[in-house]
């Protein structure tokens, strides 16, 4: 990977923290209205898209961002029907989702690494 992709990415976490952090501490800021919509919007597609890393580049971004907006408006209208509007439990619900589906991630690449650590070994 890249320098400059890689501290892209990095730039883009810390900007997806710091929007979570600010929308759940309830500062009130003009970087508010920019950062916590990115977080609500990149979080569950990264999390998708790192699922699919080893498919087709473009088609794992539209599946992400395809998931992204699916997540988000799925959780907005059941906090709606529910009558418990509350954008600080939507961002923590994203939050935990992005949280479990990076947990997924990990046990699906550590496994799929040991199938293929131990096939190599048997040949």
């Amino acid at each position: 990977m890249s320098t400059k992709r890689r501290v892209l990415g990095w730039a883009l976490t810390l900007a997806c923290v710091a929007g979570a952090v600010i929308a759940l501490a309830g500062i009130d800021t003009p970087l508010r209205i920019v950062l916590t919509p990115l977080f609500l919007l990149v979080t569950p597609g990264a999390a998708v898209v790192g699922l699919l890393r080893d498919r087709d580049p473009l088609a794992a971004l539209s599946v992400g961002a395809a998931a992204s907006l699916v997540v988000n408006v799925l959780l907005a209208v059941a906090m709606l029907s529910f009558d418990k509007w509350s954008p600080r439990a939507g961002v923590a619900t994203i939050a935990v989702l992005g949280g479990f589906i990076y947990v997924l991630r990990v046990l699906y690449r550590g496994s799929a690494g040991l199938q293929t650590e131990q096939g190599a070994r048997s040949r």
